[in-house]
């Protein structure tokens, strides 16, 4: 979509065929990326908010392809503390799950409700969660589309005290003379 010098004070409106038709296809190789880190950028990606003609009315998003979904780390105590609940309306029948357990057994489940979790509460959350594909390692079956990687930020380093060296023996002895 171009704009010109006279469309910069027009609200831009984009019709939603063509925003259907002309959706871009990311991929992103989620091993070694933050949890939370991650699920901010694809978030982004399917609301669309990366595009000029964004608007919070229209699905306006792309599609995401996450490989490497089980093999994403968290920081700190997470994986011991983070608990997951489901409960089936049933009287004492509420189930908890730690990010460890989930990890195991449900690896895709966690990254899945991490982004469901960022998206808007609406109509279309469900439209935009099934545009993306989570798969454990790197084969999918969407090689022969036009994927573009997804550059993800690096991660800042954790932050450690430096320790300060206690002064050898011999330099001790050469201050004192």
């Amino acid at each position: 979509m171009d704009f010109t010098t006279t469309d910069l004070n027009k609200t831009v409106w984009v019709h939603p065929d063509w925003q259907k038709n002309n959706r871009k296809r990311w991929v992103v190789d989620a091993a070694g990326l933050t949890l939370g880190r991650l699920a901010v950028e694809i978030a982004k990606k399917l609301q669309g908010k990366h595009n000029a003609h964004y608007a919070d009315h229209w699905d306006t998003g792309d599609y995401i392809v996450v490989t490497n979904a089980d093999k994403i780390v968290v920081t700190g105590n997470k994986l011991g503390m983070k608990m997951y609940y489901r409960y089936s309306g049933y009287k004492g029948n509420l189930k908890s799950f730690t990010l460890k357990w989930m990890m195991e057994h449900k690896p895709l489940r966690v990254l899945e409700l991490a982004v469901r979790g960022m998206l808007p509460k609406n109509k279309q959350r469900k439209l935009r969660m099934a545009r993306m594909k989570l798969f454990v390692g790197t084969d999918h079956p969407y090689a022969d589309k036009n994927l573009q990687a997804l550059e993800m930020p690096a991660a800042p380093a954790p932050k450690t005290a430096a320790k300060k060296e206690a002064p050898k023996k011999e330099e001790k002895q050469e201050a004192q003379e």
